[in-house]
């Protein structure tokens, strides 16, 4: 259960990093409103995943899937532009993270 929970708090942190891109300083009240929730969701998620995995290891997976999700988020939206180096290095992460996984 606790690798479930560390995985959806991945999809939380790529969540609230997007949203916080969108807030323009806490001006636009939706995507603010999404950081917060985002972030709490994120956070508590990590919290409990911690209480059965180790430190490092729950960060570093957290951490993974946020910043691939995020990335890969906003390539597809043409936020930030796509080539081959950046998708070899998100399969990269999402190798490290499975692979963190399978040694746990």
């Amino acid at each position: 259960m606790s690798w479930f929970i560390l995985v959806l708090s991945g999809v939380f942190e790529a969540v609230w990093a997007t949203a916080l891109g969108k807030t323009q300083g806490f001006t636009r009240l939706v995507p603010s409103v999404v950081f917060l929730v985002g972030i709490v969701a994120s956070m508590a998620g990590l919290a409990y995943a911690m209480r059965t995995l180790p430190v490092g290891t729950a960060y570093a997976v957290w951490v993974g899937i946020g910043a691939a999700l995020t990335v890969a988020y906003a390539m597809a939206t043409g936020e930030e532009p796509a080539s081959a180096m950046k998708i070899v290095f998100l399969v990269m992460i999402i190798g490290g993270v499975i692979g963190l996984k399978a040694s746990h």
